[in-house]
């Protein structure tokens, strides 16, 4: 493999990545991947809502990869939604039930049980909107003027 080459778990991640940007699209929402919560923890992807409500969505590309991240805890307070996301041929009988579960692939995405609701805190959530609006508008500057 070649320096900076994806690992193939890592290429599926992106694919399934692609699919939920599309699935949030699609219900009118906006997403950005590799968000950093309050502390610290980057997300896998995050959507808001037109109303300001935030779901983040943890991407698990196989069993030994689910197994192996405990950190996935550490993201609950930072969302109004959470679901796991997991390619068609993942385990799913593993993963909690009590959170939401979308399958994936690299062109679509679909609900298999949604996310409880779990309002997260006023004030974390207005600074979180600011982040996730500035991450936003960094990463469009960026693609219009690489390198700046």
């Amino acid at each position: 493999m070649a320096p900076g080459e994806a690992i193939p778990g890592e290429r599926e991640a992106v694919g399934l990545a692609r699919g939920l940007g599309r699935l949030f699209a699609a219900l009118g929402q906006t997403s950005l991947t590799e968000f950093t919560v309050k502390n610290g923890r980057r997300t896998d992807l995050i959507a808001l809502d037109s109303k300001g409500r935030f779901t983040i969505v943890e991407i698990k590309t196989s069993l030994a990869d689910f197994r192996s991240d405990t950190k996935w805890t550490e993201y609950l307070e930072f969302c109004d939604y959470y679901f796991f996301s997991v390619p068609e041929h993942f385990p799913r009988e593993v993963l909690p039930d009590h959170h939401g579960l979308i399958v994936a692939d690299r062109f679509d995405a679909t609900i298999l049980r949604p996310s409880p609701e779990a309002m997260m805190n006023a004030a974390w959530r207005k600074a979180q909107t600011l982040r996730f609006a500035a991450t936003a508008a960094r990463r469009l500057h960026e693609l219009t003027d690489p390198g700046i």
